[in-house]
């Protein structure tokens, strides 16, 4: 298990990628030779299909794999489940619905008990905004500040940032506003290592796509950062 508390911010995985890299990337960051893996699929209404490709992904990978439901929830004791994996990889969907039924389940604090123990926890859109204090998220529609986040991770997220046009240009704007505070954007096919609350690793599987820092200006504009992204498999 990692030591100290660390998260990967995730711009792909087994869910859409043709490739596995991003995937191994993960499992790699744990430093454990057959990590335990736990998918949490709250954000899809724990869709079946989703679980499968889970599981059917990380089969043929070297770890020992789980997934935890909580609109069909059969584990009674979620906190000896969670602290007992290796990493707990967050899957996509609605943001604000899954956090608001981590909080009615109490997951929220077993979650923030996880990181603190060096559980690495991941994910995808969703399951890589919840993790920060607000995000640029389209759970409500278009996307739009949500400020509820976890706050693992100071500041804000945007995933998809160079594949849905709205993304980029209303982030900056919500940064440049100071209706989101300075963070992070995120190119499918990239990735952010964090370790104790600094970035350590950004990778890539798509040369050109990486982690961008998003700042507020002095002059009334955002500035973005392209941060220099490891490529995988290369």
């Amino acid at each position: 298990m990692t030591t100290a508390p660390t998260l990967a911010v995730l711009g792909g995985g087994f869910s859409d990628d043709p490739d596995t890299l991003l995937d191994d990337f993960v499992l790699a960051a744990t430093g454990r030779p057959r990590p335990k893996v736990c998918f949490l699929p709250t954000a899809s209404g724990d869709a079946p299909g989703y679980i499968e490709k889970f599981h059917t992904a990380f089969a043929a990978r070297d770890c020992e794999t789980s997934h935890l439901e909580l609109f069909r929830r059969t584990v009674t004791d979620l906190r000896a489940f969670v602290l007992a994996q290796d990493v707990v990889h967050v899957g996509g969907g609605n943001t604000a619905n899954m956090l608001a039924l981590w909080r009615l389940h109490g997951l929220d604090a077993v979650l923030r008990e996880a990181y603190a123990a060096g559980v690495l926890l991941c994910g995808i859109s969703a399951g890589a905004c919840c993790w920060f204090e607000s995000a640029f998220s389209d759970s409500f529609g278009p996307p739009a500040p949500l400020t509820d986040g976890l706050g693992l991770l100071p500041g804000s997220l945007c995933p998809h940032y160079d594949t849905e046009p709205e993304r980029r240009p209303g982030y900056l704007a919500a940064v440049k506003d100071r209706s989101l505070p300075a963070g992070w954007a995120v190119d499918d096919g990239a990735a952010g290592l964090f370790s104790a609350g600094r970035l350590v690793d950004v990778v890539t599987r798509t040369p050109g796509a990486t982690l961008h820092r998003v700042t507020p200006g002095p002059d009334g504009t955002a500035h973005e950062t392209a941060e220099e992204a490891r490529v995988l498999g290369g």
